[in-house]
């Protein structure tokens, strides 16, 4: 099925966009500063913040690492850092760690990016070149970056919801593609290798819940092609707005990311059994520019990751949740990326590689 923009919003939801809206953040346009990769919120209550980076390796593992000042449910807590690593081993063996660190052993640049968390944890680079190392129990990875596409974002990469952009969401792609050099160690076994890499920064000010229902995220690489998809479905009080978000790089040079030309589609939904959320086995991306139709698709044939997210929280969190109702799922996902370039109706040429994506549900599933 297609989403459009259904009901009448109760409130506004937008992507910040404007000369004023930059000229209010302090950025500009098209030009990402190594600053906008340091710490922007101190960790303070009322915030969340997270640095993250996924890769594909060339030894068939796929490796997730996450860096938070807080959980993002729990955001009117003071600084409560976490690591987290989630890495699925090339014979399809899933090793998933969480651990939440004395504040005392955080710091972060606000120069540009510096995190440290704990003695062995540190997420560190200048929008092109990274290093991330993480080790929690019996799990150690020790990972360089290195962006083959320039940090972008989209419009300011602030989304405001709110009839007076009270509550914001923002979104830093600081390498939307780049090669990785990595060694990861479960125990015993170790592997040193090569792969594909993503790193984006996340920051807001208000429990997500409360301003989005869902999101699919997705990014890979195809042929000369990189590309970061997403449609981000706000809540119900901002009446589902639709917010899409798309770029699409040829050769590591920008060529699209006019969010307005992007038609979103969910095809194939089912009803995940564990989460009880609808998820579209496909989901595709059409931008159309001109003659040009650019139509980047993603198919899904395995699941990494099916979460309940109260099931990562602790003893009050978790209680409150449930009391709340609160009944969010994470799921990620493996599977084909395509990418093909339409000239009208003739097809030009056509990609097809591995990629991961993400559904992130925070609201009551709308079957």
């Amino acid at each position: 099925m297609s989403h459009t923009t259904p009901h009448h919003a109760n409130a506004t939801a937008r992507m910040a966009g404007t000369p004023e809206d930059f000229k209010s953040i302090g950025i500009e346009p098209r030009l990402v500063k190594p600053w906008e990769d340091g710490l922007r919120t101190g960790g303070r209550p009322g915030t969340f913040e997270w640095w993250y980076f996924d890769a594909h390796l060339d030894d068939g593992a796929k490796l997730v690492v996450v860096f938070s000042t807080k959980e993002f449910t729990a955001i009117d807590h003071a600084l409560a850092p976490t690591v987290r690593i989630d890495l699925t081993l090339p014979d399809g063996t899933t090793v998933e760690k969480l651990a939440e660190l004395d504040p005392k052993t955080f710091s972060a640049a606000t120069d540009t990016c510096d995190v440290r968390i704990g003695e062995k944890n540190t997420f560190a680079g200048d929008l092109h070149t990274y290093t991330i190392r993480a080790d929690v129990d019996e799990v150690s990875i020790d990972v360089t970056l290195t962006g083959q596409v320039p940090a972008w974002r989209p419009e300011t990469g602030y989304w405001y919801f709110g009839d007076h952009d009270e509550h914001h969401f923002a979104w830093l792609p600081s390498v939307p593609q780049g090669s990785v050099v990595a060694t990861y160690s479960v125990g015993e076994y170790s592997s040193t290798t090569t792969g594909i890499g993503y790193h984006d920064h996340n920051w807001g000010n208000t429990m997500m819940p409360k301003v989005m229902h869902h999101w699919y995220w997705a990014r890979g690489a195809a042929g000369p092609y990189s590309v970061i998809a997403s449609h981000i479905t706000a809540e119900k009080a901002y009446g589902y707005f639709a917010l899409p978000v798309f770029m699409l790089a040829r050769d590591g040079e920008l060529i699209a990311d006019d969010s307005s030309k992007v038609r979103f589609e969910e095809l194939g939904r089912y009803v995940d059994q564990e989460t009880g959320k609808p998820v579209g086995n496909v989901t595709r991306y059409t931008y159309t520019d001109g003659e040009e139709r650019y139509v980047v698709t993603f198919t899904r044939f395995t699941d990494l990751t099916v979460a309940n997210l109260v099931d990562d929280l602790k003893g009050p969190r978790k209680l409150a949740a449930r009391l709340t109702g609160f009944d969010g799922a994470y799921l990620r996902f493996a599977g084909e990326l395509r990418v093909e370039l339409y000239r009208g109706d003739e097809l030009v040429h056509s990609h097809v590689d591995d990629a991961l994506w993400e559904l992130m549900y925070f609201g009551k599933a709308r079957l």
